[in-house]
């Protein structure tokens, strides 16, 4: 089974030709080449290539070059505006657009978008029509994520990061699984998976973070492990840890069998977005 991170982000330095929207506490660069060359030292086989929202707002045309330079190793999603009126024809545009798997909706907490804005719903149906998954960027806000996934039963829907705040500077908060039984009650909806990404950043021990199985066996038993998309959201999780300390606790643990391992970190992940890499 190929290993798959259902969740990295690439971007080129910050400059005139292609200017970031906001300058976050990532590296000045990391470049389609450089995020394969990281997922080469560590086995990684490919990754679902989300364009990052925090820099290029809803332009995913980075992504489509790396994608279009690195084809057997990336898949394609970007976020969609839902208050562009014109976002069903986007999405129907980005689904003729060689690579791409997926669209992105953001509604995090602090971006204070209510769970009943039209837009959503435009969205969801759109991507019905065209057999997409949603990934749902909605941490802190499950609430509003159930809320839009109960009024579209025929969406497949993906949970980014757990639903969590997740940090992006150490230490992790002091109950970093607060939300945790949100994300629990969100399984019982069959059109759903959820995104185990990020997660070495909730950890409050150090590397190889043992805290973080107790709670991730929780999630693996209401989930059930082929609905569980193992991810290091990398580069966004940069300082808290790197590539290899977001990979290997979970190539190492004794908490997963062998087929549970092959699951989480690749067969869920090509089941839910219906790609897999293609290396060597």
């Amino acid at each position: 089974m190929p290993i798959i991170d259902s969740q990295v982000h690439a971007y080129e330095a910050n400059t005139p030709k292609r200017p970031w929207h906001t300058v976050p506490n990532w590296p000045g660069r990391v470049t389609g080449d450089e995020m394969v060359a990281a997922m080469d030292r560590v086995g990684v086989d490919g990754a679902i290539f989300v364009s990052a929202h925090s820099l290029y707002r809803y332009d995913a045309s980075y992504a489509v070059e790396v994608q279009r330079a690195h084809p057997a190793r990336f898949a394609l999603v970007k976020p969609v505006d839902p208050e562009d009126p014109a976002v069903a024809e986007v999405i129907a545009d980005w689904k003729r657009t060689p690579g791409t798997v997926g669209i992105r909706i953001m509604m995090r907490k602090e971006m204070g978008r209510d769970a009943n804005d039209p837009g959503l719903d435009r969205i969801a149906r759109a991507a019905v029509r065209h057999d997409f998954p949603v990934n749902l960027s909605c941490a802190g806000n499950l609430d509003g994520a159930a809320a839009l996934i109960d009024r579209h039963p025929d969406t497949r829907f993906i949970v980014d990061h757990l639903g969590l705040v997740q940090p992006r500077t150490p230490p992790a908060p002091r109950e970093p699984w607060a939300d945790l039984p949100k994300l629990l009650a969100l399984a019982r909806h069959p059109n759903a998976v959820v995104k185990v990404s990020g997660a070495c950043t909730l950890a409050r021990e150090p590397f190889p973070f043992p805290d973080i199985w107790d709670p991730l066996a929780r999630v693996f038993d209401a989930w059930g492990f082929e609905r569980c998309l193992w991810g290091t959201d990398w580069t966004r999780a940069f300082a808290v840890v790197n590539y290899e300390q977001a990979v290997e606790p979970f190539r190492r643990t004794g908490r997963l069998s062998d087929g549970e391992r092959a699951m989480l970190m690749g067969g869920a992940c090509a089941r839910a977005y219906g790609w897999s890499p293609k290396k060597g």
